[in-house]
């Protein structure tokens, strides 16, 4: 039933990192019930419902909350909640009456989940943005990127999910464990710019301790190493090196039949353009299943470059069951795995108010006022998408 059986969390309709955290806790085996908005359009990006991998293994309510009653609705969930996640701009859920002070009066032992990207204070707080936007003031953003080019961003991998939805989680746990010694809840406020920020603390000591101070591109762990970089094989495809101590760089040198004399050079910035045409020159000599043959496995520090076909497919992945197929589509399986209690396997993401009625009903609501509730628009049931 998953490690975290029994806990029941309220997502508040969103997108980016609040999805996102809440799968991370629904795969975990949380009873996860998403407070959707009533029209059909839903929101962030339009796509089948049977590939949201973020909108997986929980349940829908479709509530209209400019209705009081659907309001209250939302308390009455609150009532026997464990947590509450939502990623409004600052000062949204307290004009619904809805926020933290709201819901804790019902509910003493809440434990409130705040995502937002600039945080709930601070001159940026209400203004809008996307994870770029986050990671540039962070300083990630302006070292992630090929030497002499322009910063690349890196999906939206480093604020939303990383910086975001897992801070987010991490908060919320670590609120939750609290509760068992005080009894109460309390409110987590989590930004992508201080989650981000945080993720980025390794590079910060590097920079401070003067071993990150070249442009971009042009440090160990950044493309400026030669042999922590991605190179081109003969088919035109890719693979990555990572051999960065100087025992795993041995046996790059040894398995491949790079030129010895790199050895003793390893770390001199000034053989590192000669080591970089050595090395692309030699990768390209070769196709892709070659090199893996050669030197997957190995500890010269090596994998393929997979794009999203390939990577289910890799031995390893079959191996560790990595992926798992919902509603004929490939989605990663749930991280990371326990001994005991494992995961259920993951359901499709549902209709926008497939659970309208039995949620009510839970929350201790009467037929007949589940029925004044859909009658009136302020709930709504199975709303059809794609």
């Amino acid at each position: 039933m998953g490690p975290l059986h029994g806990m029941k969390v309220i997502e508040m309709a969103g997108i980016g990192p609040v999805p996102m955290a809440a799968t991370l806790l629904a795969d975990l085996g949380a009873d996860v019930v998403r407070v959707d908005r009533t029209e059909a359009s839903g929101l962030g990006l339009p796509f089948p419902r049977r590939h949201d991998v973020h909108g997986r293994s929980r349940r829908s309510l479709a509530l209209d909350l400019k209705v009081p009653a659907a309001r209250e609705a939302v308390l009455r969930l609150v009532d026997g909640a464990d947590v509450l996640l939502e990623g409004l701009r600052p000062g949204v859920t307290e004009k619904l009456g809805l926020g933290p002070a709201d819901c804790q009066a019902r509910n003493p032992r809440l434990v409130y989940g705040r995502m937002t990207g600039f945080g709930q204070s601070g001159p940026l707080a209400a203004a809008a943005g996307h994870d770029i936007n986050y990671i540039a003031l962070t300083g990630a953003l302006h070292a992630i990127g090929p030497k002499g080019e322009r910063p690349v961003p890196p999906l939206n991998l480093v604020g939303d999910y990383g910086g975001g939805a897992l801070y987010l989680v991490l908060g919320v746990m670590a609120a939750l464990f609290e509760r068992q010694h005080s009894g109460r809840g309390q409110v987590v406020d989590a930004a992508m710019v201080d989650g981000a920020t945080s993720l980025a603390g390794f590079f910060y000591g590097l920079h401070a301790a003067g071993m990150w101070d070249a442009p971009r591109g042009e440090n160990l762990l950044d493309g400026g190493a030669p042999f922590y970089d991605t190179y081109e094989t003969a088919d035109g495809r890719w693979v990555a090196l990572a051999p960065i101590e100087p025992k795993f760089f041995a046996e790059f040198v040894r398995r491949t039949g790079l030129d010895a004399r790199f050895l003793q050079h390893q770390y001199d910035r000034d053989a590192w353009p000669a080591m970089r045409e050595a090395i692309g020159t030699l990768m390209k000599s070769r196709t892709r299943a070659a090199w893996c043959e050669l030197l997957e496995g190995s500890d010269a520090c090596f994998a393929p470059v997979l794009d999203f076909d390939e990577a289910p497919q890799h031995p390893h992945a079959r191996a560790r069951s990595a992926f798992v197929e919902v509603e004929g589509g490939v989605q990663p399986a749930p991280a990371p795995r326990f001994d005991r209690s494992g995961s259920t396997a993951p359901r499709p993401a549902p209709r926008i108010g497939e659970h309208t009625r039995g949620v009510l009903a839970e929350a201790g609501f009467a037929d007949d006022a589940i029925e004044a509730l859909l009658a009136s628009g302020a709930a709504r049931e199975a709303v059809e998408s794609p």
